[in-house]
């Protein structure tokens, strides 16, 4: 039988084997932790503290400033330091509030629930909410508006994205091993805000493991299936793994949702079980940190606010110079050159390296090769598209479809001129989407391309 994927697509070296057989570990701050106030596509959060104030773990210190937005919590006890612009991995100086962990870990008290059957659909939104969580696999979305449709009965599938074609990442490899109960009651926690609905859990099938127990623990689910789809890169990106597993297309100008699906990275939909569950916000999330330059890469359950250079720490530090970090994985994460920001509720990986193949390359003409078109997996015509963004030809680039790029990197990867393609054509849709009135949106798939 086929297996489930999509046409296009590349297999780079995908670097699991430096982490993905070490048990999670989890990571207590040592210094001030820094919550910058914008962690989430939509207006920054505002805060509801203030310099000199107390406050306890789990404790709201920020909170939603309009519809798209999402509140914050502290993840330590202390005292807030400052509300100042801090820098991101970005390079951005963004306000944050800054707390002085006190060590205590002092706790505000939760409201747990037996069952999600003595909610309401709306109390469900309404907890997921109010917990402030986002898509955490590069996206950043608030997830109640993704669990808010607008005709919730047409929704015919609730996908957990449990593909991480990413490479080098294996935060939700781990998860699945060691949380699969979470995951799965996560998932049977959406199903109940859609009637219609059936579940998947989509996996690359290099995760022989996690398919293996995910079908055991959802033997007797008659609502949810257990899919493996091919391991290729980037099944795990939206528009994909809704093709690969439904058949079902949807473009740049349509949600998941206009294809009877919603869609939700593993780390999101734990963090939906914590929240109605337990009634705990987003407060940690898990982390890989890899790469030939750390000592002992691994993934680390780290509270929001801790700053990157306690992780490398707890890592083993550098066991050789990185020539260039990566805030994410190698397709679609971006270089940074400062270790000293925090993590937030959007940090899948910090990737650690001793060469930098990419500022390497020189590039040269393109040789008409076709290359880009073949692994293009939004059926677009890269090396088109990239000449018309060189050109600022925005009628020829939108008349040629530009806005289908999803930015996965793979015209880039497989190009023998070296042709920065997909940074060239994601200019042009940055300056598109400004134009719009949107921000570029990251797929949530469950690792930035993924996502």
């Amino acid at each position: 039988m086929a297996k489930l994927t999509f046409v296009g697509g590349i297999h780079p070296y995908d670097g699991k084997e430096l982490s993905k057989d070490k048990p999670i570990k989890e990571v207590l701050p040592k210094g001030d932790l820094v919550y910058p106030l914008s962690q989430h596509i939509g207006a920054p959060a505002t805060p509801v503290v203030a310099k000199g104030d107390r406050v306890l773990t789990g404790q709201k210190i920020a909170e939603a400033s309009g519809f798209v937005s999402a509140p914050i919590y502290a993840t330590v006890s202390g005292t807030v330091k400052a509300i100042e612009p801090r820098r991101v991995v970005t390079g951005d100086n963004v306000m944050s509030i800054v707390i002085e962990n006190d060590g205590e870990y002092e706790e505000v008290e939760y409201s747990p629930v037996e069952s999600a059957e003595q909610l309401s659909k709306e109390e469900i939104i309404e907890r997921v909410k109010e917990a402030g969580v986002v898509g955490m696999g590069g996206a950043g979305f608030p997830t109640f508006i993704k669990l808010s449709p607008k005709e919730p009965e047409k929704i015919d599938y609730v996908i957990a994205n449990c593909a991480e074609c990413e490479p080098y990442l294996t935060s939700d490899y781990r998860r699945m091993l060691e949380e699969p109960e979470k995951l799965i009651e996560g998932l049977k926690i959406m199903l109940r805000l859609f009637d219609n609905a059936r579940g998947i859990l989509a996996v690359e099938d290099n995760k022989p493991d996690c398919i293996e127990l995910l079908k055991k623990l959802t033997k007797d689910e008659t609502r949810i299936s257990v899919k493996a789809l091919k391991t290729k890169y980037p099944q795990g990106a939206e528009r994909q793994i809704v093709y690969a597993t439904t058949g079902r297309s949807i473009n740049s100008k349509m949600l998941p949702a206009d294809a009877g699906c919603v869609v939700n990275n593993v780390d999101t939909i734990v963090a939906i079980y914590h929240a109605v569950m337990l009634g705990k916000p987003l407060m940690n999330r898990i982390v890989t940190v890899t790469g030939d330059a750390i000592a002992d890469p691994r993934n680390f359950i780290v509270r929001i606010g801790t700053n990157y250079h306690e992780l490398v720490e707890e890592a083993g530090g550098f066991k050789e110079k990185p020539v260039k970090i990566v805030s994410g994985g190698p397709m679609m994460g971006f270089g940074i050159f400062d270790l000293d920001v925090p993590t937030t509720k959007t940090a899948s990986a910090l990737l650690c390296l001793t060469q930098d193949d990419v500022s390497k390359m020189e590039p040269s003409a393109c040789i008409n090769c076709g290359k880009c078109v073949e692994v293009c997996p939004g059926r677009v015509l890269p090396r088109k598209l990239a000449d018309f963004a060189e050109h600022y030809d925005e009628e020829a680039f939108l008349s040629y479809n530009g806005m289908e790029c999803c930015e996965c990197g793979c015209c880039s990867f497989v190009c023998p001129a070296k042709r920065p393609l997909t940074q060239t054509i994601k200019s042009m849709r940055k300056m598109q989407l400004a134009k719009r009135g949107k921000k570029p949106a990251l797929k949530d798939d469950g690792k930035k391309a993924k996502a």
